[in-house]
């Protein structure tokens, strides 16, 4: 019987870079955090008009969601100040979210 290696430590990098970026768990300088941002949640950015959303880090261990993150990082990259930006239409992302609560 052959062990399946879990695609969890291919991801861990990626995932690791975001919540260092655009989480509140890790951070030791509260005075930069943004206060509508609760703990274990982050803030990403959609649609044209980059509306704003604040979702839970759980979403980071679907793979759906992880889809919409690798196609973020090759379109915008990570390393900006804004926050991620993911690059699909509004209707889209509420539609997957609200599958992943």
């Amino acid at each position: 019987m052959a062990i399946k290696k879990s695609n969890k430590l291919s991801q861990s990098p990626v995932l690791k870079q975001i919540l260092k970026k655009c989480s509140s768990l890790g951070k030791k300088n509260e005075d930069h955090l943004p206060v509508d941002v609760p703990k274990g949640h982050f803030a990403v950015y959609v649609g044209e008009n980059r509306t704003r959303y604040i979702v839970p880090i759980s979403f980071l261990s679907h793979p759906e969601f992880q889809c919409l993150l690798r196609c973020a990082e090759e379109e915008f990259g990570f390393d900006h100040d804004m926050g991620i930006t993911i690059p699909c239409e509004e209707f889209v992302f509420q539609s997957l979210t609200s599958m992943l609560r």
